[in-house]
């Protein structure tokens, strides 16, 4: 791993295990601790850090097909998924972008959607990339959420979190990419008041071998998103 992503972990855990932020060097990911606010409850809610998400600006997205519906809501939970690409050993920037391009061109001229289905995608290299336009705004102001195309029957209920790779046949995710994904669902709790018990796999909402071995981690994911709230 180079000096660059070593850095961008450490900065990540820092967040995730409430220590202070430190502050990032130029292209790295920057981890600013973020306000939660005050939950759907009125429960004073705790800090999160705030992960690097690169905008679908900044990794050069089509534009889409159609309007995306802006709901007016916070989500009420997270499904993890896994996008079934290739299990690749290229942890860069550069190819988490390739990927969300990969995905996108998936979903809009296979499925006929109007845009990538999930809102985040994690790399294995552990790089974050916003999916579907609006998602990435939508999550910082912390009061609505873009509708979704990832699980049937939850789209207008819950955040979809996609990981790269295929984890249905023994694959085990890299560190880097674990490691980010509990940053991103602990910050994406944060901002939407979601507890860490609300998060799910995929197959807990239809017949589906997605998100692989993640389903068997969402216990340990739990307890690491939790963690990082306290």
């Amino acid at each position: 791993m180079n000096a660059e992503n070593a850095l961008r972990r450490r900065l990540l855990l820092a967040g995730a295990a409430g220590l202070a932020a430190a502050t990032a060097l130029p292209g790295t990911t920057h981890a600013q601790s973020t306000a939660r606010g005050r939950s759907a409850g009125g429960a004073k809610a705790a800090d999160a850090v705030e992960p690097d998400i690169d905008s679908t600006r900044a990794w050069g997205a089509r534009s889409p097909r159609g309007s995306i519906s802006r709901l007016s809501y916070r989500p009420s939970r997270i499904i993890v998924h896994h996008t079934v690409s290739a299990n690749t050993s290229d942890f860069s920037r550069a190819q988490a972008h390739s990927h969300a391009h990969w995905v996108q061109d998936l979903h809009m001229d296979k499925n006929g959607w109007v845009d990538t289905g999930y809102h985040f995608l994690v790399s294995r290299g552990g790089w974050i990339t916003e999916g579907r336009h609006g998602s990435l705004q939508a999550l910082t102001g912390g009061s609505g959420f873009v509708l979704g195309a990832h699980t049937s029957g939850q789209n207008d209920q819950a955040v979809g979190i996609a990981n790269e790779g295929a984890y249905h046949a023994g694959a085990t995710p890299p560190q880097a990419q674990w490691e980010v994904l509990v940053a991103l669902c602990a910050y994406t709790c944060a901002r939407y008041g979601i507890p860490a018990t609300r998060l799910h796999g995929h197959k807990d909402y239809g017949d589906t071998l997605c998100p692989g071995v993640f389903h068997d981690m969402l216990p340990r994911l739990r307890d690491e998103v939790g963690a990082a709230l306290v």
